[in-house]
């Protein structure tokens, strides 16, 4: 900081310093003047000079040292007051554009939180028709007509679930609801929704459950397991997923097993990434990057830890792991 001040003033100790050596330099060459008078009084402004800038610095380094330190949020109360005009005037530009993010910031979160309502509404809008085109397409006689109708009604309704859980998981926890669920319940409910699409690729589950409870919410540990669950099933064909539970040190493991394609060990660090689509197959246009992402957050917010392991072409392994006790315990006694 003292160099820095230095350096702010350094044409004006260059001035000082120019004006006493032309003073030095008129004493010597005028010799009806004596030469140790000139270095007197040049001795004297150097002190004074010099104590004036120890002074100046004290005055001037405490406003400078908060204006350095001023968190990025522009929270002007940490400014400490200002004395001199030109910090005023420096402090008088930080508080306008404060003022002016501020109503920037405000302007977009209202315009944010408008368009996420109303694709909340149309989301629940289009749900209707959904509800009537499942009617009708169980009245088709068709066979194979109603399957393909009932796998392409399941991507819709699949797709706009994460949309819909998309823009809820901003606000998860005003959404929470802890309390003791049943495992079993969960995952069948899950696999009967996927049960045309499994038909269609000769996927089936093997499902075991040694532990069949866990204190969870059921609305999001439900669509945590409809996206591992819906991701097995997109990468596997012909074969069987495998789905159990164990208890290992109070902790309940959940397992949801495939063997599919398995995974890039390249793509593995970005597995859970906001909108990443594997390496492997870059060309599906159909994939959004996002529903392991938001499985991934609402665990997250669930304490619920979410890992995954995977061979490329022999298959992959999720697990959940639930501690039995943590803070929910407190949150279900309160």
């Amino acid at each position: 900081m003292i160099k820095n001040f230095l350096l702010e003033r350094l044409p004006w100790i260059l001035l000082f310093c120019f004006l006493n050596l032309l003073l030095l330099f008129i004493g010597y060459v005028d010799p009806s003047i004596p030469f140790t008078s000139f270095l007197y009084i040049v001795f004297l402004s150097v002190v004074i000079f010099i104590l004036f800038l120890i002074i100046r610095y004290q005055k001037e380094i405490s406003f400078y040292k908060s204006l350095e330190e001023l968190h990025p949020s522009l929270e002007l109360e940490s400014l400490l007051g200002s004395n001199t005009p030109y910090e005023k005037i420096i402090r008088q530009a930080f508080e306008r554009q404060s003022l002016f993010l501020k109503q920037e910031t405000n302007m977009h979160t209202t315009q944010v939180e408008q368009e996420r309502d109303e694709l909340l509404s149309w989301i629940h809008e289009v749900k209707t028709p959904l509800t009537t085109m499942q009617l009708m397409i169980d009245r088709v006689d068709n066979e194979a007509l109603r399957a393909q109708l009932q796998y392409e009604w399941l991507r819709i309704h699949l797709l706009l679930d994460q949309q819909l859980h998309q823009r809820r998981i901003l606000s998860i926890e005003n959404d929470l609801y802890i309390e003791r669920l049943s495992l079993e319940s969960i995952i069948y409910s899950e696999i009967k929704a996927l049960q045309s699409w499994c038909f269609q690729k000769g996927t089936g589950f093997n499902v075991t459950l040694v532990t069949k409870e866990v204190l969870s919410d059921g609305k999001w540990l439900g669509f945590i397991i409809r996206q591992l669950l819906t991701n097995a099933v997109k990468y596997s064909e012909n074969t069987d997923i495998i789905i159990s539970s164990t208890e290992h040190q109070g902790m309940v493991r959940l397992t949801i097993q495939d063997y599919g394609r398995g995974i890039d060990p390249r793509d593995m660090p970005r597995l859970f990434d906001k909108g990443f689509t594997s390496t492997t197959n870059h060309k599906n246009h159909g994939a959004t990057g996002m529903g392991l992402y938001l499985a991934k957050k609402a665990a997250k917010s669930l304490e619920v830890q979410l890992t995954v392991q995977s061979i490329l072409n022999e298959g992959t392994t999720f697990l959940l792991t639930f501690a039995r006790k943590n803070d929910f315990v407190k949150l279900t006694s309160m």
